[in-house]
């Protein structure tokens, strides 16, 4: 397997298709993969996970369990195995550590390794060197933690663990995930209790996986309508077993492409509906989406359902801004379903897109533009101006190595007029290996190499 870090453009196109029919199951949640090899590697014991995402991604962190003393195996069967070196126990790793294009393993794994007291170099591919870590860096170093990192804190950086690492009272000045999980990773090997305040709730996958490992961990909203995440330091992890639902960002590209392409009827199987995640699927109902949620459940600690999905005339909303936190991978795609809808969508309070694997908002506007949809964009937002199901395509759409403009605007292809071209669909693998296999078996229509 080539390194994460390495990197072929294989242009794709997406042909008009004539309905997409059938049941499929997405991967398994990155968020959540990411997280049970890192709480695998913190229990003492055999951690044992089904389902989990075998992305670029996902891999590049199991990778990275390995050089910090975990064994991580995977099996004949599909499932995997980590047997860990419990809270305190990481090994300096002889390597760096290559995180590819995941931003999610990079920052996640700064945490881990910022309570802990050795040292690491964290490197990735061209997309992620430009990213920046200082919204992880400087939590961290309260914490106690020594970074040496380019310019804007990119990578490559080298960090130096604390020892010890000093309990902190932080409250988040953006709405994110990776940057509550970092701190509460270094939180686990620091005495005392850490605790992360947030304005806006993000997803909790962290939080419900810790308490099923065993740490003490608290979440209570204050008078002052703040979120404080509270954890208790230096526990003893138990190994769990763990089943990763299906991912609700990698299910929203089927689902939209059967929104949008008439004449189709899918079920998307036994995906994570937990609240801080299911925002794309609420704004889609509210603009005439036909998703019928079935089978509801509970598996591994989160919720989880099945959706049937039918064509549907959708209309344009106005997206309400604090929805942002809980679909904000989803924006690219719901701009491409704004496309088809009747009248406009108007998506604000999504600054955060602008440093993601690509500036998420230029480059969706870009390939809406290229395919002949007028869209305003702003600093913080796109307002689509929709074309009422007849959005005519044809474009050429650069992707700039972000697998989710790739899916997003090949969806678009699926119920154009014309086919939509995007110039790399390698970077897809990152997070959907299958996709592409996947939409054919429902009748999606593609050309050209692929992944």
């Amino acid at each position: 397997m080539a390194s994460p870090s390495s990197h072929s453009p294989a242009s794709l196109t997406a042909e008009p298709s004539h309905g997409l029919n059938g049941r499929i199951r997405v991967p398994g949640d990155k968020s959540i993969s990411h997280r049970a090899l890192i709480f695998g590697t913190l229990a003492v014991g055999e951690t044992r996970i089904g389902g989990l995402l075998e992305g670029e991604d996902v891999l590049a962190t199991a990778e990275a369990m390995r050089r910090l003393g975990a064994e991580v195996t995977r099996h004949a069967d599909g499932t995997w195995s980590v047997h860990g070196v419990g809270v305190g126990g990481l090994r300096e790793p002889e390597q760096p550590l290559d995180f590819g294009n995941s931003g999610t393993g990079a920052r996640l794994v700064m945490g881990l390794v910022a309570g802990h007291p050795v040292t690491a170099t964290f490197i990735g591919d061209a997309s992620l060197s430009r990213r920046p870590m200082g919204r992880v860096i400087s939590p961290l170093t309260q914490m106690g933690a020594v970074f040496h990192a380019r310019e804007g804190g990119r990578l490559p950086l080298t960090l130096t663990g604390a020892q010890p690492a000093l309990p902190i009272r932080y409250k988040s000045p953006v709405a994110s995930a990776q940057v509550k999980s970092a701190v509460l990773l270094a939180g686990l090997n620091t005495p005392g209790v850490t605790t992360v305040i947030e304005a806006t709730p993000t997803r909790d996958h962290t939080e419900r996986m810790l308490r099923a490992f065993g740490a003490e961990i608290v979440s209570e909203t204050g008078k002052d309508g703040l979120l404080a995440i509270s954890l208790t330091g230096e526990p003893e992890l138990t190994p769990c077993t763990i089943a990763v639902p299906g991912d609700p960002s990698s299910a929203a590209f089927p689902v939209v492409a059967a929104l949008l392409t008439p004449g189709s009827e899918i079920v998307v199987e036994g995906i994570t509906l937990n609240p801080h995640r299911a925002g794309l699927y609420t704004t889609l109902m509210e603009m005439g989406g036909d998703i019928e949620v079935m089978n509801q459940r509970e598996e591994g600690g989160e919720p989880v359902a099945d959706l049937r999905v039918r064509s549907s005339r959708l209309k344009g909303i106005e997206v309400p801004p604090a929805r942002a936190a809980s679909m904000i991978d989803e924006y690219p795609v719901l701009a491409v379903a704004a496309a088809f809808a009747e009248g406009t969508t108007t998506m604000l309070g999504i600054h955060e897109l602008r440093v993601k694997e690509s500036d998420r908002i230029a480059a969706t506007a870009s390939g809406l533009r290229a395919n002949g949809i007028k869209v305003r964009e702003s600093e913080d937002g796109m307002i689509v101006e929709g074309r009422g199901g007849e959005a005519g395509g044809g474009g050429h759409v650069t992707t700039h190595m972000d697998h989710r403009i790739a899916m997003s605007f090949l969806v678009m292809g699926l119920a154009a007029q014309k086919p939509v071209t995007v110039d790399d669909a390698s970077m897809i693998a990152t997070s959907f290996p299958d996709f592409e296999h996947l939409m054919r078996g429902l009748g999606a229509s593609f050309t050209g190499r692929g992944q």
